[in-house]
């Protein structure tokens, strides 16, 4: 046994399902263990780029709550995942990346591929090491794997030399005991603070997230929602947000600053359910970076703690009333009218099959559909935490191999899609019951709408040279067809109704371009 098939017994015995890679040449000796093992419990899947690897690794530990394992091909190769790797940072993902370096003999001779990977990776890693005995890689993966499966869930980084991986180790190194899911808690003393601020006349306003937009967590806050001087928000993107199925509706705070502060400033306390303080996506000139003074925050319970007990704990303090179910039903809009984000939202809403999973990126049809989903079946949503684009397809690709079987929908702007498009490939080979939905509005709505903030009311041809996808536009379904992808391409409400009905049935990949 060498250390490579060293680190595949200790993934296997710690759990590890799933290997997301894009190897090299310093990562041959683990690709021949992997080519040796096909007995073994973990799993390869390529990608063609290291950004789906990680953005898969992401969406997989959302879903399934416990660590995939990425392996990535020196300092560069990891960097092209670190995007989506900031994101999974964010939204305090369980991942372990196994990083392969040049030979430990070789490597101070600062050969061309040669980087400070322990520098490249501490910048989105809670937990980083080199290893430095061929029998100790097994221990050294399996210390990973515990890094990142805590309550607060971490990125993992484990950089394994080269001859490290060819070495011969003892075969009573391979001794690995399984490992426990992590538990989490919460603190009794910040429940009865809470009620006694309720209790002595304060307005509350609640901003909820982590497990606490599960279905059980969104039930204790239908409740609370319930008391006078109560309102509930959950955090304005999401890492799983349950959805639908007569689950209570949290709006989620809105994005732009000034709209969060003049909400929040209604409120004696803002009270914080598993998120960190409430902080504004970017700075503007004359609006406050935080969004509520930090005199006036208060912690029902910190991301990583048990936010469904502190949330139901504290309705069953305060005797808080049974939740209102959200109605069921959603009105379909005229079949001939032509697509708008809004009626994209209730079209697909209504088409979702129960306990789906939806990975949202981009702002055209994200918001229409949030608003319009708390009235579909029973589903989740995944969003982008860190705000780097490229994750919505890898995310909803690797949650598909979290719960095989289940459908995915990706609903994804066009401009954010081209990042990591090549993710396409990795879905057809996988086969997996993935539907693809692009908003091809052929630009970049966000800046423009950045740009009417700062001032700019109209667009040049320099304006929009840096904004428009236009010249030339994508042919979605070319490039679909060419990762090996049915696609077809819809304009009106009727026809996005039969193209998602003909997705659904068929349990296969497929990308439906949405031209608005």
């Amino acid at each position: 046994m060498n250390g490579a098939e060293l680190i595949l017994k200790a993934a296997a015995a710690s759990g590890v399902e799933y290997c997301f890679a894009n190897p090299g040449t310093t990562e041959i000796p683990l690709v021949a263990a992997i080519a040796k093992s096909p007995a073994l419990s973990l799993k390869p899947v390529l990608s063609l780029f290291e950004g789906v690897c990680t953005g898969a690794a992401d969406g997989y530990g959302r879903i399934a709550g416990k660590p995939a394992m990425t392996l990535t091909h020196l300092g560069p190769g990891f960097a092209n995942g670190i995007a989506n790797l900031h994101n999974a940072r964010r939204a305090n993902t369980p991942i372990v990346n196994v990083i392969g370096d040049h030979a430990s003999w070789h490597v101070n001779y600062d050969p061309p591929l040669a980087s400070d990977i322990e520098a490249l990776a501490g910048a989105v890693s809670g937990w980083v090491r080199t290893s430095k005995h061929a029998e100790r890689v097994g221990e050294d993966l399996q210390s990973a794997v515990q890094a990142a499966w805590q309550p607060r869930g971490q990125i993992a980084s484990l950089i394994l030399p080269m001859d490290l991986q060819a070495a011969e180790v003892s075969a009573n190194a391979g001794d690995f005991a399984p490992l426990q899911a992590p538990v989490r808690r919460f603190a009794g003393d910040k429940v009865e603070q809470v009620a006694s601020e309720l209790a002595a006349g304060k307005r509350l306003v609640f901003i909820v997230g982590d497990v606490g937009l599960s279905a059980e967590g969104l039930q204790a806050a239908g409740r609370l929602a319930n008391l006078p001087a109560v309102r509930m928000f959950a955090e304005t993107f999401p890492r799983v947000s349950h959805r639908g199925g007569g689950l209570p509706d949290l709006d989620r705070l809105p994005y732009f600053p000034e709209v969060a502060i003049e909400i929040l400033e209604q409120y004696d306390l803002v009270v914080c359910a598993g998120v960190p303080e409430p902080i504004s996506y970017f700075g503007y000139e004359g609006i406050p970076s935080r969004l509520a003074e930090r005199s006036r925050l208060l912690s029902l319970a910190e991301v990583g703690d048990d936010v469904v007990g502190a949330l139901s704990a504290l309705a069953d303090a305060l005797n808080a009333p049974a939740f209102t179910p959200v109605e069921q039903g959603i009105d379909l809009p005229p079949g001939k009218d032509a697509l708008s984000p809004q009626s994209i939202g209730r079209v697909l809403s209504a088409a979702l099959p129960h306990d789906c999973i939806v990975s949202i990126e981009g702002g055209t049809c994200g918001y229409p559909f949030f608003t319009a989903s708390a009235r579909a079946a029973r589903h989740r949503v995944l969003t982008n935490t860190g705000g780097a684009i490229g994750q919505g397809i890898p995310a909803g690709f690797g949650a598909a191999l979290a719960e095989p079987g289940n459908t995915v929908f990706c609903l994804q702007s066009d401009g954010s899609a081209q990042y990591t498009i090549q993710t396409l490939w990795s879905i057809a080979r996988e086969q997996l019951p993935v539907v693809i939905l692009i908003a091809a509005n052929h630009r970049y709505a966000i800046l423009q709408n950045e740009l009417r903030r700062y001032g700019v009311t109209e667009f040049g041809p320099q304006a929009l040279a840096l904004t428009e996808l236009d010249r030339p536009r994508v042919d979605w379904k070319a490039l679909a067809k060419g990762y090996g992808v049915p696609a077809s391409s819809v304009r009106s409400n009727a026809e996005l109704h039969v193209a998602l009905a003909q997705a659904i049935a068929s349990k296969a990949p497929c990308l439906i371009e949405m031209e608005l």
